[in-house]
């Protein structure tokens, strides 16, 4: 009876840290498979579907007691031979990864000020680069058109200073379409870099100058490689939106910055292609998440062997 009355706190601590586990687990993987993989898998079976006026054939037929399946790869195969679809793919990775790069640039500065400021003036900061949320996001890129413009203001007070004589194009260029994305994310870029730099333990620059190393040099060979989940972080949360965007390229760029957001809209509501539209879709999440996963393994793998 002693060995069973004692053992039986134990078995139900046991049984809690099991549950616990699954429930921590279970919880977020439950959240990704209603609104993420169901929605995903929608939009492939609409990829590979035939369309009969304003209806989707079924995939799946029993006639005759024979089972049909009605796959149409046919979407697929253009996307591979059509040189616009790959240019367009082409031309969103590159738009994408030159706004990270310059949000990078742009957010680590300010993040690590953020960070080294005095304590009672980083939630006036961090107000700050919260600030722009506070208005439609809409009407923020919108109004750069009327900064943009060749009679708006830039143009207005340049030529008003004597700068240049006549308006310089500046709107519907790559140069407005990357301007935008940068103004619009740049905050995700500082928050992740601004939490993962406030926590940092200074005494180890301290160690490395004692050590005999520069300022430079500190900062290259610690504050750097500790701020590296921040720096993969930001990258992420402004590449991966960057890639689809359709608003900003819409009001803001051009016929040369044509970008996969603006074909998708082109196939659902121009074209009326849904077929082809969710398979333009379907491309684009697995080009974003397949080098995801690759690099997330890669990572883990790296930092198993750092451990081992």
């Amino acid at each position: 009876m002693t060995v069973s009355a004692s053992s039986a706190p134990a078995q139900n601590h046991r049984f809690a840290a099991f549950w616990g586990r699954w429930a921590l687990i279970g919880l977020p993987m439950a959240f990704l498979l209603v609104f993420f993989l169901v929605p995903f898998l929608v939009v492939f079976k609409i990829s590979v579907s035939e369309m009969d006026n304003v209806v989707f054939k079924d995939l799946f037929v029993w006639i005759d007691g024979v089972f049909h399946l009605n796959i149409n790869l046919g979407n697929y195969l253009l996307i591979a031979k059509d040189d616009l679809y790959l240019e367009t793919y082409l031309s969103s990775l590159k738009f994408a990864g030159l706004t990270t790069v310059i949000c990078l640039l742009i957010a680590y500065p300010f993040a690590y000020f953020m960070a080294r400021s005095a304590a009672d003036r980083r939630p006036a900061l961090l107000m700050l680069v919260m600030l722009p949320f506070w208005t439609s996001f809409l009407l923020r890129v919108y109004a750069w058109k009327m900064l943009l413009a060749d009679n708006g203001v830039f143009n207005n007070l340049a030529i008003w200073a004597g700068m240049i004589s006549e308006p310089i194009k500046m709107m519907n260029t790559p140069f407005s379409l990357v301007l935008g994305m940068v103004y619009t994310y740049l905050p995700f870029m500082i928050l992740p870099l601004y939490a993962n730099l406030e926590k940092m333990d200074l005494r180890l620059l301290e160690a490395a100058q004692d050590l005999g190393a520069t300022p430079w040099q500190a900062f290259w060979r610690i504050t750097v490689p500790l701020s590296r989940r921040g720096i993969i972080a930001g990258s992420m949360l402004v590449f991966i939106p960057c890639v689809g965007e359709f608003v900003i390229p819409e009001l803001l760029g051009g016929p040369q910055t044509l970008m996969i957001g603006r074909v998708l809209w082109d196939e659902f509501f121009s074209n009326n292609d849904w077929p082809m539209a969710a398979t333009v879709a379907v491309v684009m999440v697995l080009l974003i998440i397949v080098p995801l996963a690759l690099f997330n393994k890669h990572h883990a793998d790296s930092a198993a062997g750092a451990r081992a």
